[in-house]
């Protein structure tokens, strides 16, 4: 595990900074930490302006470690806050388990991983990608011949493997709730993600660099998997799921 720490908390500052550069280059809001503001909300891209500096200066905090902690805590809190006035009250309205769904469970797992970072609010961070990966694995039922097509060409039998990470991300996700599952549900659900990073998202947004969509799947995930680490490496240095004492 003591290669894994490092990385956990890398994958997702390069994430934070990816997303930011994203939403300076774009002066919209193309990732899913915020979603597209409702018309009542005034100057669209000054906000998204705003929203990508700070996750670039929280990113570099992050990977540098320096105030480290206060910048995952601003940026769960704010995530959290996203997800409650902007993704709530459209879910609302929403199809239920559609794509909405899982860009708020996005939303939900991001916040959670900035939680575990500051070492604050922990349980959150657990619970948060509990519920995003039990989410994204009922929907590989509900929508199997989509999930299907995401599958790389090259390799056979992409129903099958529908249902199978389906499986493996509820099986994830529930593993994680349980103490005594958790340290191995979490790790083996973030190399499993990892892998996706590899596998998939980052050939399909070498096919399509223009899409902004693909290139955010690719440090979601990034970002995903790191967050699954944390939970396996929380897990590990208490031995019962909780935190050590952050350090002043």
């Amino acid at each position: 595990m003591g290669l894994i720490a490092p990385l956990a908390t890398l994958f997702y500052a390069i994430a934070m900074i990816a997303f930011g550069i994203q939403h300076l280059f774009y002066g919209e809001f193309v990732t899913r930490v915020v979603p597209k503001l409702p018309a009542w909300v005034p100057s669209h891209s000054l906000w998204a302006y705003v929203t990508g500096v700070l996750l670039i200066v929280a990113g570099l905090a992050i990977l540098f470690r320096k105030y480290a902690r206060a910048a995952a805590l601003l940026l769960g809190s704010l995530f959290l806050l996203s997800f409650f006035v902007f993704y709530l009250p459209m879910l609302r309205t929403s199809p239920p388990l559609g794509g909405l769904w899982t860009n708020a469970g996005k939303a939900l797992a991001l916040s959670g991983g900035a939680f575990l970072i500051s070492g604050r609010l922990i349980p959150l961070g657990r619970i948060f990608l509990s519920a995003f990966f039990i989410l994204a694995g009922v929907q590989h039922f509900l929508f199997v011949s989509f999930v299907a097509n995401l599958v790389p060409r090259w390799i056979p039998g992409h129903v099958f493997w529908a249902y199978f990470a389906g499986v493996a991300l509820i099986a994830g996700g529930v593993g994680i709730l349980v103490p005594k599952t958790r340290r191995l549900a979490a790790l083996l659900s973030g190399l499993m993600v990892l892998l996706w990073v590899v596998l998939l998202h980052i050939p399909r947004a070498l096919a399509a660099p223009r899409d902004s969509n693909e290139t955010t799947a690719v440090f979601e995930a990034l970002a995903v998997s790191g967050i699954a680490f944390l939970v396996a490496l929380n897990k590990a240095s208490t031995g019962r799921g909780g935190s050590k004492k952050p350090r002043r």
